[in-house]
This record gives structure tokens, C-alpha cells and sequence, in this order.
């Protein structure tokens, strides 16, 4: 059971999860904050959750024999042996239609195709490209940026401009975060064929750049929920002293290109995320 579990890569399932119920939160209008359904947003959260276990089963899948030649997967249940590719395989594609099953029939269809169109285009575009060109990180930002949008549709059964300002915060987030991820494991990277963007440009100062690009891009776009009036003053001066702050560990590793300050700006990603939702759930108007 544990290795069927480690399938799902339960850590970055509670990352989906969090930006899916933020979503959910937002499409709700501010007087229904006390009326909430509780019961459509545990069947969007339960059909997210599948979902996102069942990608990250076959993503595991397709990448067994890649991850046998790193150091931080080989251990993993496809790789080590513990666990048969077809039997993975299964899991993974039931876990998948039941969450695409709970969305469109416990939810509404339109968080069941975003859903789907997650999968699809996580599975379909960005996993073989790994193998190709770095710019797979960029295909890959899109279906990683979905979560929000599954919540925003259960619960407002439509997408609208305050449900893209959700998306576009975690599109931009997720750059700092994975070249990070892959300044850290370069070599590992290396041995599987994964061409990402320090393993193509070893000495990093590539990866630094973008690092940097996407921090400054970050700041102003994750102002805008409070130009929009999902949230007030508050939350506009907080994202702009978090985006600093990220940003800063960015100019960090691109003034000092070492693991350290690689792992430094994973980290500053890591506490970002959850502290920039707090806020917006905090200061949003009518709560």
C-alpha cells in the first residue's frame, strides 16, 4: 500500500489541493462565504485529488526507466522493482476516470474537461518533451497552473478574469521553483536525458536569468487580485513584500550561482505559495 501511495506523490498532491480549494473559495460569491457547500467542495477536492494521484502514477509510468538512472528516484516503486508497470499502469488510469468521473458528475462538467485537459496536456505534451527541450518547463507551467481553475469553475460554474489572475500567480511561481528543482539535481538530470535548462546550459547563469525574469514578472501580476477587488490593502502589501522577497533570493543565486542559493530559492518557493493564499483568504472582502 505504501508504494501505490508514494505513487501519487502525496506531497505535491497537498500543493494541488491547496490552490484547488483557494479556487473553490474565490468563485463563491463573498455573501455565500457562510453558506458554503460543503459537500460540492469535498467532491471537487476528492476529484482533483484523483486526478492529480492518477497523473502522477503514469507520469511515473512513462518515466520508470529515466528514473532508474537517478540518484533521487531510483528508489521509487517502478524503478526498485517493488511494483509491476502494469499494475502502476492500471492504477494509474483508474484513479484518473474515477477523478474525471467525480468531477463531471459530483462537480459540474466544466471542472471535469479542466481536469481532463490537465492530464492530458501534462501527460501528452509536457512529460515526452522533457526528453527534448527545455522549454518543456514552460508547457509543463500551464497544466501545473490548473489547480485554481478546477476550484473556480465547481464553484462558480464558469471561468471569468478573477479565476485567470489565480492561474497566472501560479504559472509565474512555478518557473523560480522547478529551474531551482533542476539546478539542484543537474546531474541527475543529465544521466536520464532530461534536458532541462541547466542540464543544456550547465554553468547556469541561463537558469539564473530566467530565475530572476520570472521573479520581477511575479510581482506585479500577483498584485493583481487587489486590482480586481478579490482582496484588499492588505494583501496588496503583502504579495508585494513576499514577491520581494522571492525575487531577492533569485538575484541571490544570480550573483552567487551555487547549490546553496539554488536550494535557497526552493525553499523561499516552498513558504511563498501558502503565506500569499493566506493572505488572499484572509483579506478577501466579505469574509
Amino acid at each position: 500500500m505504501r508504494d501505490y501511495i508514494e505513487l501519487t506523490k502525496p506531497r505535491i498532491t497537498w500543493l494541488i489541493l491547496m490552490s484547488t480549494g483557494v479556487g473553490y473559495f474565490f468563485g463563491l460569491p463573498s455573501h455565500a462565504w457562510r453558506d458554503i457547500n460543503w459537500l460540492l467542495l469535498l467532491n471537487t477536492i476528492l476529484g482533483t485529488g484523483l486526478i492529480a494521484s492518477g497523473t502522477a502514477a503514469l507520469n511515473q509510468w512513462y518515466e520508470r526507466a529515466a528514473d532508474l538512472k537517478m540518484h533521487r528516484t531510483a528508489g521509487r516503486p517502478l524503478p526498485s522493482g517493488r511494483l509491476k508497470a502494469s499494475r502502476a499502469l492500471a492504477f494509474g488510469i483508474a484513479l484518473s476516470v474515477a477523478g474525471f468521473l467525480e468531477l463531471w458528475l459530483g462537480v459540474n462538467l466544466l471542472s471535469g474537461l479542466i481536469g481532463a485537459f490537465t492530464l492530458a496536456s501534462y501527460l501528452f505534451l509536457y512529460t515526452p518533451m522533457k526528453q527534448r527541450t527545455w522549454w518543456s518547463t514552460t508547457v509543463g507551467a500551464i497544466p501545473g497552473a490548473m489547480p485554481p481553475m478546477i476550484g473556480y469553475a465547481a464553484a462558480a460554474g464558469a471561468i471569468t478574469r478573477e479565476s485567470w489572475a489565480l492561474f497566472a500567480i501560479l504559472f509565474l511561481w512555478q518557473f523560480p521553483h522547478f529551474y531551482s528543482i533542476a539546478w539542484m539535481y543537474k546531474e541527475d538530470y543529465a544521466r536520464a536525458g532530461i534536458r532541462m535548462l541547466p542540464v543544456v546550459e550547465p554553468d547556469c547563469r541561463s537558469t539564473a536569468r530566467q530565475i530572476v525574469l520570472y521573479g520581477i514578472a511575479l510581482i506585479p501580476v500577483s498584485l493583481v487580485p487587489g486590482m480586481l477587488g478579490m482582496t484588499g490593502r492588505i494583501y496588496l502589501i503583502g504579495a508585494l513584500i513576499l514577491g520581494l522577497v522571492y525575487l531577492y533570493s533569485g538575484v541571490r543565486v544570480a550573483l552567487d550561482r551555487t547549490l546553496v542559493r539554488a536550494r535557497a530559492v526552493l525553499l523561499t518557493s516552498v513558504l511563498y505559495l501558502p503565506l500569499m493564499y493566506g493572505l488572499m483568504l484572509l483579506d478577501r472582502p466579505g469574509l
